[in-house]
């Protein structure tokens, strides 16, 4: 099993003046761990692990697998397997030669081979398909044979972009489950990159969250909804997404209230917020931006405003969606909520209501940076984003172990290379 370590990573495309698709990115993923990449498209997360598997070169800094410096250690001896959103499965081959195909081009004693397509089928549940062609494979089923196809090999890191993209709504649910069981059995560092919030809440022991080929936050998926350092990372994780609107901070009697609405409709206490005084107090009289979650707002039968309500809301948009209900509110003042009620409180269109916030749970941010002025760092905690300093360099071999090729390039170089050694191996069958 192996760590991964990233210092001062970038990638620079050449072209354009050149576009810096990854920039400064410095990450230590622990041996065993679960990492989630995530972010917007084109927010640098696949090239990334690009560069961790060898595809990419690095345009600048380091990456580390274990103590080894890799940077110029082709895929194939860095003891990574693959699997990538187009499955990459040889048509031709059955799903059991396609699992075996790497280690029989490794030359691998037929014996062995065996056991270990075996076993890794009976993991995941497809010994059945062993004699079938891609083909006659569901969605589904090709997602298992190529993690197996992966898993034969024993490998120190998984990586897997995106690998749930093409499957439906039901399959990536039972499927995001199963990668989950499978990295437990396993016991082996998983590094998995996704555009889909949903994924990295309920995946990865820590996120890692993108946009502009740069590192927003890095933590638990409960202390990247908790805590986001900004508004990109508060609007990016949850759904529905924060709620977000211009605001003024005041003080009255010594205490704090955020004045929101076109002409200050309503006055909202930031007493209970995560916020110190000397912060609140540094941001009085300036325009900052409020934010509140979805189901942080409840729908009541009170109808005036309160220190700790807006009141004269009209519902305009009522999604019932079975377990929880999603109101979007019309405030006056032009300000515009989503509630997320969890109950079966009836709410129809049109209807007149009032929503009561919970004020631990308000954020706020700084207008002119997008900062969060509210966050965890009160209580003592390092900067999410922290560098973590690289291991020491080895200067021994590299792990000589292969690739699984299960991306589309190197699976289509694997294949034009060894087409003829494929026809003799298997003898001219394809059972």
């Amino acid at each position: 099993m192996a760590s991964i370590t990233l210092k001062d990573v970038a990638k620079v495309y050449p072209g354009g003046g050149g576009t810096r698709a990854v920039d400064n990115f410095n990450l230590e993923i622990a041996d065993r761990e679960f990492v989630v990449i995530v972010g917007p498209s084109g927010c640098g997360k696949s090239s990334t692990m690009r560069m961790i598997a060898g595809l990419e070169d690095i345009t600048e800094g380091k990456a580390y697998i274990g103590d080894t410096l890799v940077n110029n250690v082709p895929p194939k001896n860095r003891n990574i397997a693959m699997v990538f959103q187009s499955y990459a499965l040889y048509p031709h081959m059955s799903v059991y030669k396609n699992m075996a195909f790497a280690m029989k081009m490794r030359h691998v004693k037929k014996a062995e081979i065996d056991v270990r397509v075996r076993e890794t089928a009976e993991m995941l549940g497809i010994t059945h398909l062993l004699g079938r062609k891609p083909r006659a494979l569901s969605g589904g089923e090709s997602q298992r044979v190529a993690l197996g196809r992966a898993m034969v090999r024993n490998p120190e890191v998984f990586l897997l972009d995106e690998p749930l993209s093409n499957l439906d709504a039901k399959l990536r649910t039972d499927m995001r489950a199963e990668i989950v069981k499978l990295h437990k059995k396993l016991e082996t560092t998983f590094i998995y990159v996704t555009h889909d919030q949903t994924e990295a809440m309920t995946m990865g022991d820590r996120i890692v969250l993108m946009n502009h080929g740069r590192i927003v936050q890095v933590d638990s998926p409960k202390d990247i909804y908790d805590y986001p350092v900004n508004v990109f990372a508060a609007g990016f994780i949850g759904s529905p997404r924060m709620n977000f609107a211009d605001c003024e901070i005041i003080e009255r009697g010594g205490e704090y209230f955020a004045k929101l609405g076109e002409g200050g409709e309503h006055l909202i206490s930031l007493t209970g917020v995560n916020a110190s005084r000397p912060e609140l107090a540094a941001l009085t009289g300036r325009r900052v931006t409020f934010g509140i979650r979805p189901e942080h707002l409840g729908v009541t039968a009170e109808m005036d405003d309160t220190e700790s309500r807006f009141g004269g809301g009209t519902a305009d948009i009522v999604e019932a969606l079975g377990a929880e209900t999603n109101i979007y509110v019309d405030f006056p003042g032009g300000l515009r909520f989503i509630v997320r009620e969890f109950n079966d409180k009836p709410v129809a269109r049109g209807q007149r209501i009032s929503v009561d916030i919970q004020p631990g749970k308000i954020h706020i941010f700084d207008t002119e940076t997008g900062e969060a002025v509210t966050g965890r760092r009160r209580h003592g905690a390092p900067p999410a984003t922290e560098k973590a300093a690289p291991p020491a360099v080895k200067t021994g071999d590299a792990p000589t172990d292969i690739s699984s090729g299960n991306d589309t390039e190197l699976a289509d170089q694997i294949a034009a290379g060894v087409a003829d050694a494929i026809a003799e191996a298997d003898g001219g069958d394809d059972a």
